[in-house]
């Protein structure tokens, strides 16, 4: 209930009780209580369509109403001509102020449908999927794209033909989507019922049965829009007698933004109190999903009997015809959700074959996964094993490098190692004295010089086969010998 409704309700009752205070007991006509003027209210936050340019419609509608030309139009056409583009001409007599405010709505809408289209794109991929530009066109056919820059007349008649059109399959895709969700639920108890024994299937199937007993086990239905369904939201709900039951004051009651409509969720709160009778969220057996297919199912019938104009409001002159109607006095009986198949066994199998083939793709997705995951380490290990053999490589050449820079191995002669003795560089090697006892040696003249001394020396080695110098050493021993002499 809204809080207007709240707000004249409690102030009905109020001066109920004052009356009966103050006098005798009376019967009051309700249909000629003055309501009490009360001060200009910001009206409610409109509901959100379920539209994806929700925000940007209600925007628009919102401006546009502020102009007062634009306003007194759109209270005197009919859906019809508002359909046909006529209200949309009538763009041309909005203030300037109001143009430069929808030019700007629109390139703020123009610049959200960028980004998000950007930012899909960069989702799926960027360049390298190939993108749809007519799904993603038909985001922007709610205005003109080619010209982003101001709001024309065009884009009025678009937003207003997008809007229409998509509102009347609103209430489609939510019924579809109910569907699935009931086929869905189905084929899951069915998958549960195959993991379990015999005894165990029983059980839950005799479970199942009692729950569906106990949920369709509720007090009566009243017609959805009757006068008996009214009445009893004039009686539970308002606190009012139901013999006093008046279409013209329960109208003005609950038309919540006092707009003179009843839109569609003012319509569906009438349906609250008859609801409340088959569901109740603490039960088992009560899906609060179904409800609010039922609370559709409900709104859907009363627009198409009241709603004349097809505009998805009922107006209070369409309301009080519909109550003079036979229907309204004498309705038939209302089936509810569970007395009605919501699917038929071949959308179930179709579904089931949907379900089965997704499963199929998943499963082969998952293998193309699970493959790559395999490349990806195969190719890991072999950059691991190329990574050790490198270090290796590494490792083996600096113990090179290091085994250059050691001290070089003693030179062998025969057995012997050359002690390693520093001396003057390019001095000849010299035998050790020891080595040359036992050698013929040429006496030496106590006279001679040094000079000619180590020459008569050289000459003996020499014809001993002894090297005179580093340079007559083999290969590989000529460094060890520099910087080392034998001494005589």
């Amino acid at each position: 209930m809204g809080w207007i409704r709240t707000l004249l309700t409690v102030w009905i009752l109020l001066l109920v009780q004052l009356l009966y205070l103050e006098a005798v007991p009376i019967s009051i006509d309700k249909t000629k209580v003055k309501l009490p003027e009360k001060e200009p209210e910001k009206p409610p936050a409109s509901v959100d369509t379920g539209l994806h340019y929700d925000h940007y419609l209600r925007e628009v509608i919102d401006f546009l109403e502020k102009d007062e030309h634009f306003r007194e139009k759109l209270r005197n056409t009919d859906m019809e001509d508002i359909k046909q583009g006529k209200l949309a001409k009538e763009l041309d007599f909005v203030g300037h102020h109001i143009r430069t405010k929808l030019d700007e709505l629109k390139r703020q809408e123009v610049n959200r449908l960028r980004t998000l289209i950007k930012a899909k794109q960069d989702l799926e991929g960027g360049n390298d999927i190939s993108v749809d530009h007519q799904a993603l066109l038909k985001q922007f056919e709610y205005l003109n794209h080619m010209n982003p820059h101001t709001f024309e007349v065009d884009d009025l008649d678009l937003l207003i033909k997008s809007a229409t059109n998509d509102l009347e399959n609103y209430d489609k895709e939510r019924h579809d989507e109910f569907k699935r969700y009931e086929m869905m639920k189905e084929h899951n108890r069915q998958e549960h019922l195959k993991t379990l024994d015999n005894e165990e299937r029983r059980k839950e199937e005799e479970h199942y049965e009692e729950m569906k007993k106990k949920h369709a086990d509720h007090p009566k239905i009243n017609h959805p829009g009757s006068q008996n369904q009214l009445k009893e939201v004039w009686e539970e709900a308002d606190g009012l007698d139901p013999d006093d039951f008046d279409p013209k004051t329960f109208f003005k009651l609950h038309d919540s933004n006092g707009d003179g409509f009843f839109d569609e969720q003012e319509l569906e709160a009438l349906f609250t109190k008859e609801l409340e009778k088959i569901y109740d969220p603490n039960n088992e057996e009560d899906d609060m999903i179904e409800m609010e297919e039922e609370r559709l199912r409900m709104r859907e019938h009363v627009m198409n009997e009241v709603d004349t104009n097809k505009d998805r409001l009922v107006s209070l002159e369409e309301f009080l015809v519909a109550t003079r109607k036979k229907e309204f006095l004498e309705p038939d009986s209302w089936e509810t959700l569970e007395q009605n198949q919501v699917y038929t066994d071949e959308e179930m199998r179709e579904f089931e074959e949907h379900l089965t083939q997704q499963e199929q793709d998943l499963n082969m997705r998952s293998a193309d996964l699970q493959k790559q995951r395999d490349d990806l380490e195969r190719q890991q290990a072999e950059l691991n094993a190329q990574k050790v053999e490198l270090q290796q490589a590494v490792e083996h050449m600096e113990r090179l490098k290091s085994q250059k820079l050691e001290p070089p191995p003693e030179v062998v002669v025969e057995g012997n190692a050359l002690p390693e003795i520093h001396a003057v560089d390019n001095q000849p090697p010299m035998m050790p004295e020891e080595q040359l006892q036992g050698h013929h040696a040429a006496p030496q003249n106590p006279h001679d010089t040094p000079q000619e001394q180590l020459k008569q020396q050289n000459q003996i080695l020499a014809q001993q086969g002894f090297p005179q110098s580093h340079q007559d050493l083999p290969p590989g021993n000529q460094e060890a010998a520099q910087g080392q002499h034998y001494l005589p």
